[in-house]
C-alpha cells in the first residue's frame, strides 16, 4: 500500500471515529433530555447507507461528504410542527437544555482525548530520552551553560520524562518569556541547576527551539537514504533507500544532522557522496538542488529521508508506561496541559503574534495519521487525543455556525430572557460561514504550500 493510500485510510478511520463521537454527544444529550432526535448522520449530503429504528423513528446515515457530521432534532424553525410535537421541538427547550446538547460534543471530544491517553500510558508511551545536543553559540542555551550529553530531568519544577514532553513544557513556558529554572543530570550523575532565559524567545513553536538553542543528542551513527522524493536530486541520481552514506566532499558525517548540514552548505553544487551499499564502498556524484530559507538566504536540497540504524538509538529510547489507577490522574492532567496550551496558541496566532502558516487542514491531518499509523498503535491512538481535543477547541470558538457561536446565542438568550431577532442571527451567520470558509481556505493554501516544499 503507498504512502497515499495509508494517510487516506488512517484519515479516513480517524475522521470517522472523532466524528461519530462528537456527535454522539449531541445524540445522546438531547435524548436525554427531552428532544427529539430526527437524523444521526457521518458525513453531510446524499446518504451512501443507512437504516430508520423501528422503535424510534431515528434515521442513521453514513453521508457522502465525510468531513464532519451532524444530528438533525426537531426544529419549528426547519419545518412545520405539530402542536402535540411541539414540547419535543429543539427550539422551544430551555435554554440551559440547549447548552447542555451542543457543548456535549466538544465535551465527550474532551473524555475521549482523557481515556485515550490512559490507554496509551497504559499500554506504554515510546519516546526519545531528553538528551541535549552541543548548543549553538551565542543563543540562550549556550549562555545558560547548557552541554552536550546533558538530559533534563526537571522544567520549571514539572518533571520531564522524554523529548516530546520537553518540548510542551518548553513551548508552554517560551509564551510566558521569562526566564526558567531547567534541571539537567550530566553523564556522570551530577545535577546541575540552569537558569534559561526565554524573555526573548518566539511565541511561533517552529522557531522556538532552534532560537534557544536546544537540539536533540544524535548519538554518532552512519546516516542512511530513506524514502527518495520523486523529481528530486537524489531521484536523478543512483542513490538506493538503504545506502550508508560516509562523507560528503571528503568530510565525514557520522549522524543524520551531519549529513543534513553538509548538505544545506552546498546549495545548487555538484559534490562527491562517498557511500556504502551491499558492503562495498562507491562515490556518487550528485548535484544538489537549491531552496530559499525565511531569511532569504539559500541551502541544498537532496530530496530523501535520511535514516539510522535503528540499534544506534536504542541508547536514546525510553518507556513512560503507569499502572491502571495511576494513569488516569496522568491522562486528565495531559488533556489539561494540552488544551490549555492550544488554547493559548491559538490566541497568540489570532492577535497574531504566531503565523498564520503553522494552521493545518486535511492534507496535513491525512499526513500525520498515515505517519503515526505506521509507528504504531500507540501513536495513532495518541495523535487521535491530540486531534479531539482541538476539534473540540475548535467547535468551542464564538463563531455562529460552530458550537461556540451556539453556545453564544443561547447564553444570550437566557441572560435577556428571549432570543436575538432572527435578522441578528441570520447577520451572524452569514459572519460565521464566512469566517469558517476562510479559516477553510487557509488551512487548504498552507497544505498546498506544505506539498510544494
Amino acid at each position: 500500500m503507498t504512502q497515499g493510500l495509508i494517510s487516506a485510510a488512517a484519515f479516513a478511520v480517524a475522521i470517522g471515529i472523532l466524528v461519530s463521537i462528537h456527535e454522539f454527544g449531541h445524540y445522546w444529550v438531547a435524548r436525554r433530555l427531552g428532544v427529539r432526535v430526527l437524523r444521526y448522520s457521518i458525513g453531510f449530503g446524499r446518504k451512501i447507507v443507512g437504516w430508520t429504528s423501528r422503535k424510534t423513528g431515528i434515521e442513521y446515515w453514513l453521508a457522502a461528504i465525510p468531513l464532519g457530521g451532524y444530528v438533525k432534532m426537531l426544529d419549528e424553525r426547519e419545518a412545520p410542527v405539530a402542536d402535540a410535537e411541539k414540547r419535543y421541538a429543539f427550539n422551544r427547550v430551555h435554554p440551559w437544555r440547549r447548552i447542555a446538547i451542543v457543548a456535549a460534543g466538544p465535551g465527550v471530544n474532551i473524555l475521549f482525548a482523557i481515556a485515550a491517553y490512559w490507554l496509551v500510558l497504559l499500554l506504554g508511551v515510546p519516546g526519545v530520552k531528553p538528551i541535549l545536543g552541543t548548543p549553538e553559540v551565542g543563543t540562550p542555551a549556550a549562555r545558560a551553560g547548557f552541554h552536550a550529553k546533558d538530559r533534563v530531568v526537571a522544567l520549571a519544577g514539572q518533571s520531564i520524562d522524554d523529548w516530546q514532553g520537553l518540548r510542551l513544557a518548553l513551548i508552554e513556558r517560551g509564551l510566558d518569556g521569562k526566564p526558567v529554572q531547567v534541571t539537567v543530570k550530566t553523564p556522570e550523575g551530577t545535577t546541575r541547576r540552569l537558569t534559561l532565559d526565554l524573555t526573548h524567545a518566539p511565541s511561533d513553536p517552529e522557531k522556538l527551539f532552534k532560537q534557544v538553542g536546544l537540539t536533540l543528542y544524535q548519538p554518532p551513527a552512519t546516516p542512511r537514504i530513506g524514502q527518495i522524493e520523486p523529481g528530486s536530486p537524489a531521484s536523478r541520481s543512483t542513490l538506493a533507500r538503504g545506502d550508508a552514506v560516509l562523507s560528503v566532499d571528503g568530510q565525514p558525517v557520522d549522524s543524520p544532522q551531519a549529513l543534513v548540514d553538509a548538505v544545506r552548505a552546498h546549495p545548487g553544487q555538484r559534490v562527491n557522496m562517498k557511500i556504502r551499499r551491499d558492503g562495498r564502498t562507491q562515490e556518487i556524484h550528485i548535484r544538489l538542488a537549491q531552496r530559499k530559507t525565511a531569511k532569504g538566504g539559500q541551502i541544498g536540497h537532496l530530496g530523501a529521508a535520511i535514516t539510522v540504524d535503528p540499534a544506534a538509538w536504542q541508547s536514546m529510547q525510553t518507556v513512560h508506561r503507569l499502572g491502571p489507577l495511576a494513569a488516569i490522574p496522568a491522562a486528565v492532567h495531559k488533556t489539561w496541559e494540552l488544551s490549555a496550551l492550544s488554547v493559548r496558541l491559538i490566541g497568540r496566532m489570532i492577535m497574531g503574534q504566531i503565523s498564520w502558516h503553522n494552521v493545518g487542514g486535511p492534507i496535513q491531518i491525512a499526513t500525520y495519521a498515515g505517519q503515526t499509523a505506521q509507528i504504531g498503535l500507540v501513536a495513532f491512538i495518541s495523535f487521535l487525543a491530540f486531534i479531539s481535543v482541538n476539534l473540540a477547541l475548535i467547535n468551542l470558538l464564538p463563531i455562529p455556525v460552530l458550537d461556540g457561536g451556539h453556545l453564544l446565542y443561547y447564553a444570550i438568550e437566557w441572560i435577556r430572557g428571549r432570543p436575538l431577532s432572527e435578522a441578528v442571527q441570520a447577520a451572524g451567520q452569514q459572519a460565521g460561514m464566512v469566517a469558517l470558509l476562510m479559516l477553510m481556505a487557509l488551512a487548504f493554501y498552507n497544505d498546498i504550500l506544505r506539498l510544494l516544499g
